[in-house]
């Protein structure tokens, strides 16, 4: 999951649970892997597979669970972490055909399930609305809207999240892994070690990810095809950073003001009881792309832009006129869920506009709030999780499960430079480019504040045809539904994430 890692600061990746479903019978669990000779140091329990049914596409599907790692090695073949993963398959279907999608999260330092029981998985857990708290009962129930009946899955978490480890302290080794490259070097390592040790390697391969993960999933990409002999067929990016120059705050940063602004509308709307639709949001959009930058490049002292950027601005996000006023048309995202929440005591989520929370301190607009969506759903999402491996599937591991590190996103390695910011534009299209086979996804939520849609649309447009499928969308379609950062809480906007996936793993 999710930016928020980075803290508001930096950046400027639960529930009432449905009731349970009935109790399945389960197969007696299956040992699949013995410790090799002299690896003392690994600690993760061996691989355990377990049989599960569920409602998939319509009909009762038995498919099978597995809960295990992936031991990172260095050149002399010493251990270096453990990377844990959970794999959904579905026997009687020839493995070799049958399409497998690796899924990470994002962060840094988020571990994989949030897309696991959120969206994808056969299991889910409601979370990311108002009202829903750490307290809310951590039942999983069935997904009606998992893609298990078309592709099988494979979640990673990368090391420092869930219960993937390093092997050693070695302060080396963490500057290498929790860095921009080594974290693509290491996943791309992982990802070939699946499909060689579970025979996968002639079956159809796509990559989703979510946030920092949708970042990641383009440079896997290219990785795998260039260094570790692996073609993906598709790749989903799901509410992604494409390019992080444009994440920018301060008054230095016009793109990230004009990226915001098509989400702020829609939000609007939706305050309005007036649902979104791109249609709608064509006028603001172009304004985001045109006058509104202008007016933004010619400064402050220039009375009569600010003047236009305040009269527009209003306009189209319903805000108090004075507040935009104060701000002259720059609108910081801290600033802006303290606004929504104005007059009721509340904060509105950074990850999606509509969830609101309870403000401690109401008087104190400088506050360093806890998110309503991301801070409230950690406890019963980490408590599904630990429940759904250590008790449903038997993988038990006496460690802490981190579903959100601290230590991944304080410490990570940008690689950053004064003239360069990190971004996967340049990876998407390298990859796009070298297999006219290629297809890509990106899907948002249009309520995001953290990673608004318009900042993907602003980066796909810099892409060339690349050979289009469609001339009218070219190769890498672009989907902006109901709901904010993890829009996939909403039912209908589950649906038609999996629908536009099933669109992108559909033969050609």
């Amino acid at each position: 999951m999710t930016l928020r890692l980075l803290s508001v600061a930096a950046l400027a990746a639960l529930v009432m649970a449905a009731p349970a479903s009935a109790p399945m019978a389960q197969q007696p669990r299956q040992q699949e892997q013995r410790r090799p000779p002299g690896d003392d140091a690994l600690r993760l329990p061996a691989r355990v597979t377990v049989s599960q049914s569920a409602a998939i596409g319509g009909e009762r599907r038995d498919y099978q669970v597995t809960a295990g790692s992936i031991v990172l090695r260095n050149e002399a073949g010493e251990p270096q972490a453990e990377v844990g993963f959970v794999a959904y398959t579905i026997e009687r279907q020839p493995a070799q055909e049958r399409p497998v999608t690796f899924a990470f999260n994002g962060g840094p330092g988020a571990a994989s399930a949030y897309l696991n029981f959120g969206a994808l998985g056969p299991k889910r857990l409601s979370f990311g609305n108002t009202g829903e708290g750490p307290s809310a009962p951590p039942v999983l129930v069935d997904n009606p809207q998992t893609w298990l009946d078309f592709t099988d899955l494979v979640f990673i978490d990368p090391v420092g999240t869930g219960y993937s480890r390093f092997v050693n302290d070695s302060a080396e080794l963490k500057r290498s892994l929790w860095s921009v490259d080594g974290d693509i070097s290491a996943l791309a390592n992982v990802v070939r070690r699946y499909l060689t040790e579970h025979d996968r390697m002639t079956s159809p391969k796509f990559l989703v990810g979510e946030s920092y993960g949708g970042f990641r999933v383009p440079k896997l990409a290219r990785r795998l095809q260039t260094h570790e002999g692996v073609g993906i067929s598709g790749i989903v990016m799901i509410s992604p950073v494409l390019d992080f120059q444009t994440q920018g705050g301060g008054d230095g940063a016009p793109l990230a003001f004009a990226a915001r602004l098509p989400s702020l509308a829609a939000l609007h709307r939706e305050l309005k009881g007036e649902p979104f639709t791109r249609e709608a949001l064509a006028a603001v959009e172009g304004y985001a792309r045109g006058d509104y930058v202008v007016d933004l490049l010619r400064g402050p002292r220039d009375a009569a832009a600010v003047a236009r950027i305040v009269d527009r601005v209003t306009q189209f996000t319903g805000l108090d006129r004075s507040f935009v006023e104060r701000r002259a048309g720059r609108l910081d995202i801290v600033d802006i869920v303290r606004e929504l929440g104005r007059g009721s005591e509340s904060v509105a989520s950074l990850y999606d506009g509509l969830v609101l929370g309870l403000d401690p301190v109401p008087y104190d607009p400088s506050s360093d709030l806890e998110d309503p969506i991301l801070d409230a759903g950690i406890a019963s999402l980490t408590s599904a999780a630990v429940d759904f491996l250590n008790r449903t599937v038997g993988w038990r591991v006496d460690t802490p499960y981190r579903l959100l590190s601290r230590e991944v996103s304080a410490n990570w390695n940008w690689g950053a430079t004064r003239s360069r910011q990190p971004e996967a534009v340049d990876d998407l299209r390298s990859a796009l480019a070298l297999d006219p086979r290629l297809g890509a996804l990106v899907v948002h939520g249009a309520t995001d504040l953290v990673t608004p849609y318009f900042d993907s649309q602003l980066a796909l447009d810099r892409l060339a045809a690349l050979g289009a499928r469609d001339a009218a969308k070219g190769r890498v379609a672009l989907e902006v539904l109901k709901g904010g950062h993890m829009f996939y809480a909403h039912d209908e906007s589950r649906a038609a994430l999996r629908e536009a996936a099933r669109r992108l793993y559909a033969p050609n």
